[in-house]
């Protein structure tokens, strides 16, 4: 029997991601989908490349509504917007699967910081899974509501991850330099993302204050057993769709490139969307475009006694609206790739 879902806020990037995912997923069947900008009006207006393939239209979100048709929503709302009918949806019976930052940190004080709001509900934050399942995926099964990473933890964590777990570099030497395509900020209108700005242009931003700062650590901080800090850099690039992660810390001793790699390879081994390069090769974002892969390249900068880690993501699919089905896959008890083992598009 499959799976009946909604997608809330489905007239944004990650939205239509997730659309152009769940069509052909043999395991769900889409119910309902909420814009208030497109409401009433058929999918194919926000997304004509969807034509004949959604036949519904947008609705407003009402939470007891959508609870009567779907067992499982995705939220595809803004930050500080899903945490209210996340609540709702959970207390009607459904699963919710959520893309914004609402309840990827554990401490409603940092979410205030970081965010300039105060939490809707700090009492689901305790039960909320974090949503990368090469971390989680026991407890993402059976989760009620999952938290998916944001598009720079994701890379930034599947680079940092065996290297912390095995002890192998400085916890307080971490740095990650990260770029993504202009698709990660949202499709909402904002100079910075203008054909004209960003054309031609590489830019950092938000340099040491980015939001998704507090999530690596935390994660990171969990795996250490102490209170981790990076030093976090984003970049802005002029592309549509990806993110290329380069990720520096110093080894508590040296070692071979060869060690660092088959390190990585054990780490990542039976993990369907995690791809260790050869020795020698480094990821690029094409070459997981459209995809839910994670490419991984590791070296040895045996000058200055450094690991170097370069991962590359699509940030709206292993980002953001692939790794949520994914998530959702695992919930409901389907096969873990099912609906996303196609392979990148290329070129």
């Amino acid at each position: 029997m499959k799976r009946k879902v909604a997608v809330v806020g489905a007239s944004g990037y990650a939205g239509a991601e997730l659309l152009r995912l769940l069509v052909p997923h043999p395991g769900v069947e889409l119910v309902a989908v909420t814009s208030e900008t497109y409401t009433a009006k058929p999918v194919a207006a926000a997304f004509p490349s969807l034509t004949g393939f959604v036949d519904i239209s947008f609705e407003p979100l009402e939470p007891e509504r959508l609870a009567s048709v779907a067992e499982i929503v995705f939220l595809a709302l803004p930050h500080t917007a899903s945490a209210g009918p996340a609540s709702s949806l959970l207390g009607a019976g459904c699963r919710v699967i959520d893309l914004s930052a609402d309840f990827r940190l554990k401490d409603p004080k940092t979410y205030e910081h970081w965010y300039q709001a105060t939490h809707a509900a700090p009492h689901l934050l305790g039960e909320a899974v974090y949503g990368l399942p090469e971390i989680y995926r026991e407890a993402i099964r059976q989760a009620r509501l999952a938290a998916v990473p944001g598009c720079y933890p994701t890379g930034a964590l599947l680079g940092l991850l065996p290297l912390m777990r095995a002890g192998r570099i400085g916890q307080d030497s971490i740095i990650v330099n990260a770029a993504s395509g202009t698709s990660g900020a949202g499709r909402k209108l904002d100079l910075p993302l203008h054909f004209s700005e960003a054309n031609e242009n590489f830019k950092a931003y938000a340099v040491a204050s980015h939001r998704h700062t507090p999530e690596i650590e935390q994660e990171l901080s969990r795996v250490a057993g102490k209170e981790i800090a990076i030093s976090f850099v984003p970049h802005l690039s002029p592309m549509t769709r990806g993110i290329l992660s380069t990720i520096h810390a110093t080894l508590i001793s040296l070692v071979e490139v060869e060690t660092l790699h088959d390190l990585f390879v054990q780490a990542y081994k039976g993990e369907p969307f995690l791809r260790v390069l050869p020795p020698g090769s480094f990821p690029e974002t094409k070459q997981v475009w459209g995809s839910n892969y994670c490419d991984v390249g590791v070296t040895v900068d045996s000058r200055t006694g450094r690991a170097i880690v370069i991962t590359a993501i699509d940030n709206l699919v292993k980002g953001a609206a692939g790794q949520a089905i994914q998530v959702m896959n695992l919930m409901a008890g389907f096969e873990e790739t099912l609906g996303l083992a196609a392979p990148p598009l290329f070129p």
